[in-house]
């Protein structure tokens, strides 16, 4: 088994290539706890992927190196890999799926490893990878489920100690389980009474359930905008690592996730990717039994593809409270809009779009729907509106 000794080797090994990235306090984050962020968004390439990459490549033999260097990646530990790679001048190939963010395509690449795009997931990427180790013999880096990239993330764990004193939780990305595995190993070696907690995305949730269910297994899916933990297989090492020091796992939804990234990216002026954000939503949303504890939350990775960053914004503000838009079923008849209007405003919200729909073959020729966009403080507020637009005779059909 795994031991602390190598995690600390493994800090050795890094020194001068990963940054020993900033643990801040968030107190406006999170009510009810003394939080702190481990902003591995801000590491080398956005992702703490590169410690146990470039442990692992370092560590290979002469002839090993002298292969050449595959690996599958949903972004992240591809670009971890590329670096390494080029800085010690092996010759890299990584396996990404098609759906990767370009961001993290075109990063790879810039890097210098020669990218492979495979139709489907992480998965089908790894299958891919496998293939090509057996045909070319290359040296394949797991992205998770081998002892020395578990190593290398590990020593997120030695520094979280470091940092701050008086730690009662730490919480975790999870996907295939190579972060948590490395960072539980070294917080329950030197801290056995704090907590160490992992969160997945409830549509890629194969180590949650697998875990709550005390057996190995697969899945047979695995649906989130979260591509950094988007994994049906779980390591093997991982799982037995994850039994012995873990103490939960929980998921949380896309809907959460998004309102964590924009939460970071309003309060703490972080940009998170969906998966670094995972551990924010779980205190968010109260998943986790860690009010008035000291929590530090582990942000993976910051490399988030500003193509869906808009539609992810959109949907923090909507689960947060803070954009809605609201049904009406009026009679068509002159002075229905500025009625409303006139509540919404005296509320203290913002109307920013409105629409008349004529055509729903449910409603009378004389009715039609109206939609009216507004910006809103919270979920009380839109509460309130709802209730007052009742009371003045308005049926909401939403």
């Amino acid at each position: 088994m795994l031991s602390l000794d190598k995690v600390y080797n493994a800090a050795y090994a890094l020194r001068g290539v990963a940054r020993k990235t900033d643990l801040i306090a968030a107190p406006n984050l999170v009510e009810g706890m003394d939080l702190h962020l481990k902003t591995e968004n801000l590491q080398v390439t956005g992702s703490f992927k590169i410690r146990g990459a470039y442990y692992k490549i370092n560590r290979l033999s002469k002839d090993e190196l002298s292969r050449g260097i595959i690996a599958c990646s949903a972004g992240n530990h591809a670009q971890g890999v590329a670096l390494a790679a080029t800085r010690l001048g092996v010759k890299s190939v990584v396996c990404m799926p098609d759906g990767a963010p370009i961001m993290k395509v075109e990063n790879t690449r810039r890097l210098g490893a020669e990218v492979r795009l495979v139709k489907g997931t992480y998965d089908d990427a790894h299958d891919e990878a496998v293939r090509l180790q057996e045909e070319t013999g290359a040296t394949f880096i797991h992205p998770y489920d081998d002892e020395d990239v578990i190593a290398g993330q590990g020593t997120i764990g030695l520094e979280i100690l470091d940092q701050l004193d008086g730690v009662d939780a730490v919480v975790v990305p999870v996907g295939g389980g190579g972060l948590i595995s490395g960072v539980a190993l070294a917080i329950k070696s030197l801290r056995p009474q704090c907590k160490v907690y992992g969160v997945q995305a409830e549509g890629a949730s194969a180590f949650a359930d697998a875990f709550h269910q005390d057996k190995w297994a697969a899945s047979d899916s695995a649906v989130t905008f979260a591509d950094g933990i988007q994994v049906k297989v779980p390591g093997t090492l991982n799982f037995e690592m994850v039994e012995k020091y873990v103490d939960d796992i929980v998921t949380v939804s896309d809907d959460e996730i998004a309102a964590a990234i924009l939460a970071l990216m309003e309060r703490q002026k972080l940009v998170a990717e969906g998966a670094g954000a995972t551990p924010v939503a779980a205190c968010m949303f109260g998943h986790l039994p860690v009010e008035g504890k000291r929590v530090v939350c582990v942000i993976s990775g910051g490399n988030i593809d500003v193509n869906i960053l808009s539609r992810v914004i959109n949907r923090g503000l909507a689960m947060s409270g803070r954009k809605v838009t609201l049904s009406l079923k009026l009679t068509d008849k002159p002075g229905q809009l500025e009625q409303v209007s006139h509540i919404i405003a005296e509320l203290g919200a913002n109307v920013v779009s409105v629409d008349y729909d004529l055509t729903d073959p449910d409603l009378p020729i004389s009715s039609c729907i109206l939609r009216v966009g507004m910006e809103t403080r919270d979920n009380k507020q839109i509460k309130e509106i709802r209730q007052h637009l009742q009371d003045a005779g308005f049926s909401l059909a939403n």
